[in-house]
């Protein structure tokens, strides 16, 4: 795994992070004053420890340093070495120095001369000597003048707010930040000074709280089901009518066959009359209602298509930063690259962009690092000397595709085999057996290949499981295509908007479940004659081809299966695979708002994606297609799937979601399951009710610390015998004692982590 590239897919979230986190120090120091100050004094020290941790794990080691010097100020002062007043007002100039870090983060990595006389300011004051920078990797190319910053990354050190345009209209879009203005499409002007141009945007552009549009998006839906609701009741206002008006024509028949007097059929003749004209005003106002009803409905789905189109960015907010990038990587490679972008205007719902991006910094990394090749070889092939990498977007109903296509070498499948069988992810045997299609899937794998591996084939090893994970979880697919010394095309098949979604809804007995309408190729009857068995596997041929057949309860865990003699079943897609799978009934096939699960007995749950309120009041549970096609695919191919070595199930706990996020991919990319916790009570409740293999811990968290949690772990029969590992950024040799002291099973520092001493320390603990 190139833990350098996830550092760098980090930086941003780390910016964004921090600067909350200086601010709750910044006010923490002003309360050394007051009388919470002893509350104040914890938290500040628990946020500059996260602080400390998390630069030094990204390689910024100054960002560290000056936490780790505002640290023995902060001791201190608590230890009564240092006035509060001295105290409070080093570390205010300090956070105005962390801030200037934050947002140069190349100036982080190094170090500044104000940094240096902050450090120098901070010691003075503690009385402790001046902090090393600590255990941080220098840049590979640390002889050669420092690099520009990747422009990957934002250049300017405030984010502007972003203007969401329609996609027909997206031209020179700038970059993604909050709050969003949600602008109006743009018609052509005329040349004006600069000062028209401002007022002319402003006129057509307010700003707009992200957070407020997403509500919108949520109302919209519900507005949407509400008002489907409301035509079902005016369908049973006319039944209720209809009913009625039968009881009348019953009543007017019967007067007529009975003799009564005169008198008395005169009030019959007026009731009658009256009978009719209630019948005829009770019909006109049924239609009007149902036109009524008709227009809200309408004008509500055209609400939310347009706030669904709101939310739209336009990629090119991403795709601009790309020719720099691109080049900047060739240019250490000694390569010549010619990226070519098609479509970059088409929109993507703001929640998505930043896994698209981080796909794709992915894939055009790894396309010009290891895809291409040099000037040299490329002539010697008969190809440009000039290498082409091209993007091209389209939208394809509700789904976007993005394809990142490369005229490079290919992928070698015979070595991607060979790989996987030194990885021992495969035995020989079962490596001959995989079609070409298998054996470039092998690149999924995590931790599949390491940087020195890649080199040495042809192939995409380096974050292709992250780039497949990304995609997956916004229920997406990805392909790839490669012929080998031509190039290799990946394409990402990604829903457009997470506001609203086109879905088909099945019945599996009394219950309502959805599938996006993208992954639905058909709807048949299963006929008996259909049905056949491939290696083992129970199919039907959809469209000439054997389509695997799976009973959609049993899978889910429900109770059921096939109760009819021709069930009905739904064959869906994900990438190149399809799946009939068998359901009870169908509903209906509707546009719904997505929400996330609620409830703990929905949360986490495999194959769900979401939940829909439906317009009866029922709550649809939506399903997770690539979820659903992996586990189809380990039932139908269970030869490719033979791991070696056993999958842990591991808990994760830290304060940090950057340290989280870095040290869970170190874990998935040896193969094992993360579940994660927030601080060490949560943790415990946790073990309580789940099995685990493994706990990796932090040490200082709010509420019970990693020495804490360890020593509650230890005392706690049943749970006694799970390994522990703390991993701190405290290196002290009296700090590792207490650890091991607490009952831990390995002491291991952050700022010194990596694959292969992570994986040393498991395989002698597991």
């Amino acid at each position: 795994m190139d833990t350098e590239a996830l550092k760098k897919s980090l930086l941003k979230k780390f910016q964004e992070v921090t600067a909350d986190r200086l601010q709750k120090i910044q006010l923490g120091v002003i309360d050394l004053e007051k009388e919470t100050a002893e509350q104040a004094a914890e938290d500040v020290a628990r946020e500059l420890h996260t602080m400390k941790g998390e630069a030094r794990m990204l390689g910024l080691a100054a960002i560290g340093q000056l936490a780790h010097a505002a640290e023995d100020v902060l001791r201190a002062e608590r230890e009564g070495k240092t006035a509060t007043e001295t105290a409070t007002d080093v570390m205010l100039r300090a956070c105005d120095v962390l801030s200037d870090l934050i947002e140069d983060l190349d100036a982080a990595h190094t170090g500044t001369s104000a940094t240096e006389e902050m450090v120098k300011a901070l010691a003075e004051v503690s009385g402790h000597p001046v902090p090393a920078l600590g255990p941080v990797r220098k840049p590979a190319s640390s002889a050669a003048p420092p690099p520009p910053k990747p422009a990957v990354q934002a250049p300017a050190p405030v984010a502007p707010p972003a203007v969401v345009q329609a996609p027909v209209a997206a031209q020179a879009a700038p970059r993604v930040a909050e709050p969003v203005a949600v602008a109006a499409p743009a018609a052509k002007e005329e040349e004006a000074p600069s000062a028209a141009k401002a007022n002319s945007i402003a006129d057509r552009s307010i700003r707009v709280n992200v957070e407020v549009l997403d509500s919108l998006g949520l109302l919209a839906g519900d507005l949407l089901v509400e008002s489907a609701r409301g035509r079902l009741r005016s369908g049973e206002t006319a039944q209720l009518f209809e009913r009625f008006s039968r009881l009348g024509d019953r009543f007017l028949r019967i007067s007529e066959e009975v003799d009564v007097p005169d008198s008395i059929r005169t009030e019959l003749e007026r009731a009658e009359a009256d009978l009719h004209m209630l019948r005829d005003d009770a019909f006109r106002f049924v239609r009007r209602n149902g036109d009524g009803i008709n227009t809200l409905h309408g004008n509500l789905a055209q609400l939310a298509d347009h706030v669904a189109e709101a939310r739209l960015v336009p990629l090119s907010t991403v795709f601009d930063a790309f020719p720099r990038a691109v080049r900047d990587i060739a240019k250490t490679q000694n390569k010549e690259v010619d990226l070519v972008i098609e479509n970059a205007d088409i929109g993507v719902d703001r929640s998505m962009l930043a896994d698209v991006r981080d796909a794709l910094v992915h894939l055009l990394r790894n396309a010009v690092d290891h895809g291409l090749e040099s000037a040299d070889f490329r002539q010697q092939m008969g190809k440009p000397a000039t290498g082409r990498i091209r993007i091209r977007v389209r939208v394809d109903g509700d789904m976007l595709h993005i394809e990142v296509e490369d005229d490079g070498r290919g992928m070698d499948t015979e070595r991607l085999k060979q790989v996987a069988i030194n990885k021992r992810l495969l035995s020989p045997v079962q490596a001959a057996a995989l079609s070409e299609r298998e054996a470039i899937e092998l690149i999924f794998r995590p931790g599949f290949s390491t940087r020195e591996q890649v080199s040495e084939l042809s192939g995409r090893g380096v974050g292709m499981d992250v780039v497949k994970r990304k995609v997956e979880t916004l229920g997406g697919s990805v392909g790839v295509q490669s012929r080998q010394g031509r190039g290799t095309t990946i394409t990402l098949r990604l829903p457009q908007s997470l506001a609203l979604m086109k879905v088909l809804l099945v019945r599996l007995g009394d219950d309502v479940y959805g599938m996006p309408a993208a992954d639905v190729v058909a709807v048949m009857r299963i006929k008996p004659d259909d049905r056949m068995e491939v290696f083992g596997t129970l199919a039907v041929r959809h469209r000439g081809k054997p389509t695997a057949l799976v009973a959609l309860g049993p899978l889910l865990g429900l109770n059921g299966g096939n109760r009819f003699d021709k069930p009905p079943a739904v064959v869906v897609r994900h990438g190149d695979d399809y799946a009939a799978l068998v359901v009870d009934g169908f509903v209906d096939e509707r546009e719904v708002a997505v929400k996330p699960c609620g409830g703990e007995f929905l949360k986490g749950a495999p194959f769900i994606a979401g939940t829909a309120a439906l317009e009866d009041g029922r709550i649809a549970v939506l399903l997770h297609v690539p979820d659903i096609m992996t586990e189809v695919r380990r039932m139908a191919r269970p030869v490719t799937q033979a791991p070696a070595s056993r999958r842990l199930r591991v808990l994760l706990v830290d304060d940090s979601p950057i340290a989280r996020a870095t040290e869970g991919a170190l874990v998935k990319a040896l193969g094992h399951s993360v579940e994660e916790a927030q601080d060490g009570e949560e943790a415990y409740v946790k073990v309580q009710t789940n099995t685990y293999d493994l706990i990796l811990t932090d040490v200082q968290m709010p509420k019970l610390d990693g020495f804490s949690l360890t020593r509650r772990l230890k005392g706690t029969p049943a749970v006694a015998r799970i390994p522990v590992i703390i991993l701190s950024s405290l290196a002290s040799p009296e700090d590792k004692r207490r650890g091991l002291d607490a009952g831990a099973d390995a002491y291991l520092v952050k700022g010194e982590l990596g694959v292969e001493i992570l994986a040393q320390s498991i395989d002698r603990l597991t």
